[in-house]
Order: C-alpha cells, then sequence, then structure tokens
C-alpha cells in the first residue's frame, strides 16, 4: 500500500506516478493500494463580509466546491438577505431569461465588459439550473424577468440559508466589521478582522460583498483599492408638470423618454406618479444616464415621444383622417392614438382645445401643437426621487484592480470581491442580481484555491 501527502497543485503530477505504479502492478501480477491523504495544515478560513446575496452565494460556492475550507458569513444587520426579502415588490427578481453571455452583458450601464468571461463560466441559465437542482422552480414574465413560481422571495431566501446550512457555512448576524487588517505575507496572506463587539477574527481568504455600504468602500480603499466615486442609479424622476398632474397611476404601455442634453434615450413602459414619471423606461434612462444626472445635479429637460411607433408624418396623417372622418365628434372625448384617455384629455387641455371643440374645428396651430406634444414633448427634471425596492449604486472598486477569473483582488493577495461593490450596474430586470450571483460564486471558487 503506498500512501502519498497531496496537494491540490499535486494532483496532475501523480496521476502520472499512479499510471506507472499500475503498469508495474500488472507485471507483477500483484495489486498496488493508492490512498490519496490530504496535507496536515491544508485548511483554510475563509471570512466573507456581507450577507446578501452576493455573499451568501459566496460563502456557499466556496464551501461546495471547497470542503477543506471553513467558511464565516458576517451579516451587519439581525436578518441576513434583506434586499433579496424586499426586491421585486416581495417576489424576488432573481434574474432575466437571457441565455447568451454575450447578450447579458449588454444590459449593464457599468461593467458588461468585465463581465464577458465571467458569464461565459457562470450566467443566468447556471442561476436557473442552481435554483432549480434545490428545487426552487422559476417562472419567465412577459418581459422577461425571472421569479420563484411561487411568487414569494421568501422562497428564494430559505434556499440560500438552507444551502448555507448544508455547507456548515458559520453566519454571524449583527457582526458589525469596524476595521480589517492584512497581517499576512505575499505568498501567505492572512487577514484580522475586527467587530464593533471587540471580537476579532483571522482568516486566509476574504471576501468584500458588502453592496453600496460605506464601510466597504473604506475598508477596499485601505487594502489599496480605488474606488469609483458612488452615485444613486436606478431612480424615478421629480417633475412637476400640469400635464401630468392628477394623473398618478397612469401608464403609456410604450414611450421613448430622452435625454437631449446627454445624448440617451431608452423606450419602454412610462407609468406616471404624484412625484413625476417612473416605469422601465425611466429607470432605464436614469442608469445609463446616471453619471451624466449626477453632474447636472437632477435637473436637466426630457423629451418624451408618447408615440414612438409613428413618425410626425404618419401621426399628422392620422389626425387629419380624423377630422375628415369624425368631424362631428368632440376632440376631448374622442382619442384616435393609443395612450390613455385621461392623459389625452389633459394633453388637449394644455393646448387650450375648448371641452366641446370638434374635430372638424381643429386648427392647423392646433394640429401642429398635438404633434409637438405627442412626439417631442418637453418636461423638466427637478430632482430624482429612489426606487426603494431595486435601489442601485453606480460606482465601487475599480474593475480594473480585480481578476475576473476569480475576482481576486490584483492589489492585495487573498482579497476577492462580488457584487454592488464592485463599479457594476444593472438595469432593472433581475441583471443587478445575476451579477451578484454570478461574482459570488466565481469568488467562492476562486476562495478555497491552496
Amino acid at each position: 500500500m503506498l500512501y502519498k501527502d497531496i496537494s491540490k497543485g499535486d494532483l496532475e503530477g501523480f496521476s502520472k506516478v499512479a499510471t506507472t505504479l499500475r503498469c508495474i502492478s500488472e507485471k507483477l501480477e500483484g495489486t498496488i493500494t493508492i490512498v490519496f491523504k490530504p496535507k496536515i495544515g491544508m485548511s483554510l478560513t475563509v471570512i466573507v463580509v456581507g450577507g446578501g446575496a452576493a455573499g451568501f452565494f459566496g460563502a456557499i460556492a466556496c464551501a461546495a466546491a471547497h470542503p477543506h475550507t471553513r467558511v464565516i458569513l458576517l451579516e451587519a444587520g439581525r436578518d441576513p438577505l434583506t434586499k433579496v426579502r424586499i426586491s421585486g415588490g416581495g417576489r424576488c427578481n432573481v434574474t432575466h431569461a437571457c441565455f447568451d453571455s454575450l447578450q447579458l452583458t449588454r444590459y449593464y450601464p457599468r461593467g458588461g465588459k468585465a463581465l464577458r468571461g465571467a458569464f461565459t463560466r457562470f450566467q443566468a441559465k447556471d442561476t436557473v439550473d442552481w435554483f432549480t437542482r434545490r428545487g426552487v422552480n422559476l417562472k419567465t414574465e412577459a418581459d422577461g424577468r425571472m421569479f420563484p413560481t411561487t411568487d414569494n422571495s421568501a422562497t428564494i431566501v430559505n434556499c440560500l440559508m438552507q444551502a448555507a446550512e448544508r455547507g456548515k457555512v458559520q453566519l454571524k448576524t449583527e457582526a458589525k466589521v469596524s476595521d480589517i487588517q492584512f497581517i499576512g505575507a505575499e505568498e501567505k496572506p492572512q487577514f484580522q478582522v475586527i467587530l464593533k463587539s471587540g471580537e476579532q477574527l483571522t482568516g486566509d481568504r476574504l471576501l468584500l460583498a458588502t453592496g453600496s455600504q460605506p464601510i466597504g468602500y473604506q475598508l477596499a480603499k485601505k487594502l489599496g483599492h480605488k474606488i469609483i466615486p458612488p452615485v444613486p442609479s436606478l431612480f424615478t424622476f421629480k417633475i412637476k408638470d400640469k400635464r401630468l398632474q392628477d394623473l398618478a397611476g397612469v401608464a403609456v404601455t410604450t414611450a421613448q423618454v430622452q435625454l437631449p442634453l446627454g445624448k440617451l434615450e431608452q423606450t419602454g413602459p412610462v407609468l406616471i406618479t404624484h412625484w413625476g414619471l417612473s416605469g422601465p423606461a425611466v429607470l432605464k434612462l436614469s442608469a445609463w444616464g446616471a453619471r451624466f444626472l449626477q453632474e447636472c445635479s437632477y435637473q436637466t429637460p426630457l423629451k418624451i415621444n408618447w408615440l414612438p411607433q409613428m413618425n410626425s408624418e404618419e401621426l399628422r396623417q392620422l389626425l387629419l383622417n380624423t377630422k375628415s372622418q369624425y368631424p362631428k365628434k368632440t376632440i376631448a372625448t374622442y382619442c384616435p392614438v393609443e395612450i390613455p384617455r385621461r392623459f389625452w384629455q389633459k394633453l388637449v387641455e394644455s393646448i387650450g382645445i375648448q371641452s366641446q371643440q370638434k374635430w372638424a374645428e381643429l386648427s392647423k396651430k392646433q394640429l401642429h401643437q398635438f404633434i409637438q406634444e405627442l412626439t417631442q414633448g418637453q418636461y423638466k427634471i427637478l430632482g430624482k426621487g429612489i426606487f426603494k425596492e431595486e435601489f442601485v449604486t453606480c460606482g465601487g472598486v475599480s474593475l480594473k484592480q480585480v481578476n475576473f477569473k476569480t475576482m481576486e483582488s490584483r492589489c492585495c493577495r487573498g482579497l476577492y470581491f462580488a457584487g454592488e461593490i464592485l463599479d457594476i450596474d444593472g438595469i432593472t430586470g433581475g441583471f443587478n442580481f445575476q451579477n451578484a450571483w454570478t461574482t459570488g460564486w466565481l469568488a467562492g471558487q476562486g476562495m478555497g484555491q491552496l
């Protein structure tokens, strides 16, 4: 019987030895038993700071891929996974039904290029498979968003909690980190994590998955990283305009919203709110324009085409045909275009058309005003609102300082990053969670390497 102490790096070479010994045993007409024994002291302690989606997924992935690791997961609050619980109106928009890794990168205003390789290793399809293998089925809605079939975020939370428990991840709640010190060496990294309670933990690997919490940026900066200044992304627009007054809850199915000065535009559903405008098109525009909007203090012109499916000439002809075919109908009550009737009536009022004016009485000036309002409506953004359920930050740890094959820092050996602490953010629709799953999974694979 042959005993051999090996590490992961010894496996390839030792397999050749095993092949040679097998040939010898055949010639000797005997049997050689090979027993692999792990080296003494190979166990690693991995500390994950942040009990959100990325932190949990990283901890679970590390424990599953590297059984020799001891994984400690630190959550500052009383309950972990709070953002998972409230996302998607309490349903949890787990990911998006986009299973082409290259196409998936196009939904990230920042970080898409860095995620190209990462998505070839773990993308939306892998997320679906991961949850399915653990008994959680996902469904796809018309807009591509994916939710658990239970329509309850607790399903996702429970799945992650159970997976962490099975992997023997040590979860510590109300464990606020106050400081982290690198106490090892380049060839043998080690970290001392100091909690606000005074407790000190020592780990061989450290994953920072603190989301947009300032402490995460402070710790990353202390450990040698450049922080791209964080600013809000995914928010609604504050607009005070008589054309939108008293229309809260009215939605236009397809509209094009533009930031003329920023040369940005998005098309999709728009929702009129008590404070201005929301909806997928607005949220996407706020994500792509996050930096521009911050630089102009969230006060800038907004142009809206309420009928992007038609050009100006087609709309002109439609309105003229309406005038000739329905001359006795009142303009305020007969709407020939696909927008909500209440909104149409507000536009009619803003143009100055009387409540009883007939289509036959529509003047050339009023016709021109209609075309302008419907295709090039001018509004003014006066500020931002927070899209509380999906609040996302643009900015974070510079991506140039992270190896996206393993999510390890290029500045500090043994330090890893995952999730929103990185300068990565996606538009609404499950893309920010997908970033958390992907980067968490990659970090988990990398942290257990000896």
